[in-house]
């Protein structure tokens, strides 16, 4: 087998698993041990995977299994984050039917908003308090609290869901992937964004330098379903797979 068909078949695990052992690959591509661990070297030094002890891990091995509180969020990447939902707002126009899911992003998207002829619907009990304290039209949706977020997720927020339809979606996610898209840690969360992202004529994920090429457990979203709105992005491969919004003042 030529090198470089052992390096696509390598690197095709890689995208499948996200982590592959020398010792499988041996045995995969009948070949020796010492040929893998050149294979392996040569691919990370070209920066197409994270060599490990016994193997190679994806540059996008960086799972989250569990959401922060909303306090520890909050002040992480707050530069970009305000310029991201500064940016948001100003896409919302008269008439407008929004949906804002939960999320500290998301949240501040409300110091900007400006449009008091549109509608604004929320799974955030936060935003939820503050839209109605600013004077804007509010609706919340009905279900389980979810502590940590304060989010408002389960089989009522997603019937609650099924009625509406909204001509703008405001996300947040807690990981991007090319092949993955957008990512959160829990299920319940992830179905209430799932169904808010489909019935959203037009979707935005708000996403800091943070969320990029990391995969959290429950995909909500393919990575082409929604625009994302970040700020200077570096990884040049979403453009080739989505919308991308830069929020650079």
């Amino acid at each position: 087998m030529l090198t470089e068909e052992r390096h696509k078949i390598i690197l095709d695990e890689i995208k499948k698993r996200s982590v592959v052992y020398v010792s499988e690959l041996v045995e995969m591509l009948d070949t020796s041990e010492s040929t893998i661990r050149r294979d392996l070297n040569h691919l990370n030094s070209e920066g197409k995977l994270r060599k490990v002890h016994g193997g190679a891990t994806s540059l996008e091995k960086e799972f989250n299994t569990k959401d922060d509180s909303v306090s520890s969020r909050e002040s992480l990447n707050s530069e970009d984050k305000t310029k991201i939902a500064k940016y948001a707002a100003s896409l919302i126009t008269k008439d407008d039917f929004v949906y804002i899911d939960s999320g500290t992003t998301t949240n501040l998207i409300i110091d900007y908003l400006e449009e008091k002829n549109a509608v604004y619907v929320t799974n955030g009990i936060n935003q939820a308090k503050r839209l109605i304290s600013n004077g804007f039209k509010t609706f919340i949706l009905g279900g389980e609290i979810k502590e940590s977020t304060e989010a408002i997720v389960g089989v009522e927020a997603i019937n609650s869901l099924k009625k509406y339809n909204f001509t703008k979606g405001f996300f947040g996610t807690n990981g991007i992937s090319d092949y993955r898209g957008y990512t959160t840690p829990d299920i319940k969360e992830a179905l209430v964004k799932e169904e808010a992202m489909k019935r959203s004529r037009k979707a935005y994920v708000l996403a800091d330098k943070s969320k990029f090429n990391k995969i959290s457990c429950i995909t909500f979203g393919e990575i082409d379903e929604a625009t994302i709105i970040t700020t200077r992005l570096q990884d040049t491969r979403y453009y080739n797979k989505t919308e991308i919004m830069e929020a650079l003042l």
